[in-house]
């Protein structure tokens, strides 16, 4: 199965919360309010879930918000559960440290769709060198910048411009003036700030 390419509202709504897939960074009344209906024209009624249909929603959650396919997320859990540590903390931090989300956490892209394709086009470096590979894990001390080229400066710097008044991430660092971005160490669980249990999945991988 392909990416998917509908609209991504529908997606927050099956899972029941933003999961800032649409281009807004805040959370705010309209889209909490859409939140409230499940898909659909009349929106399916939520039932009583079962313990493997909340694992399976937390899984799906996870998945939605980073736009990985059911694949890409098995590699990395596989990732997380040989590194030293609390498993499902260690896949919060594999996934943040992917490049699409570098770039999306360094507001060079206002959602992590378009920082994915923005990696995939080529118009990001890592350390001075081009690297198209979005799935790629950046390292504490690794540079991340926009290719030299103008169009691309231009347009990442009015991105950043906009986002002026969003918090940047404690672990990395941005110059505004270069553009240039800075890894000052490893994400955590707690910095990702994101509306899922990963014990949850960790249950699910574990049957």
């Amino acid at each position: 199965m392909g990416r998917y390419t509908g609209p991504v509202v529908r997606l927050s709504r099956r899972e029941g919360v933003n999961l800032f897939l649409k281009g807004s960074r805040r959370s705010d009344d309209k889209v909490a309010k859409r939140l409230e209906q499940a898909p659909g024209m009349h929106g399916a009624r939520r039932g009583k879930t079962s313990d493997y249909g909340l694992q399976l929603r937390e899984k799906q959650k996870l998945k939605r918000i980073y736009g990985l396919l059911e694949r890409q997320f098995r590699v990395f859990f596989k990732r997380a559960s040989r590194k030293q540590g609390v498993t499902g903390e260690n896949l919060i931090m594999l996934l943040e440290s992917r490049l699409d989300n570098v770039v999306y956490r360094l507001m060079y892209a206002q959602t992590r769709r378009e920082s994915r394709q923005m990696v995939n086009h080529g118009h990001i470096c890592v350390n001075d060198k081009p690297v198209d590979i979005s799935s790629y894990v950046v390292k504490v001390g690794d540079k991340i910048s926009p290719k030299k080229k103008d169009a691309t400066i231009t347009r990442i710097k009015a991105r950043v411009e906009s986002l002026d008044d969003y918090p940047l991430p404690d672990w990395l660092s941005l110059d505004k003036t270069t553009l240039e971005g800075k890894v000052l160490r490893e994400p955590t669980k707690a910095d990702a700030k994101l509306p899922v249990e990963e014990s949850l999945i960790v249950e699910l991988f574990s049957k």
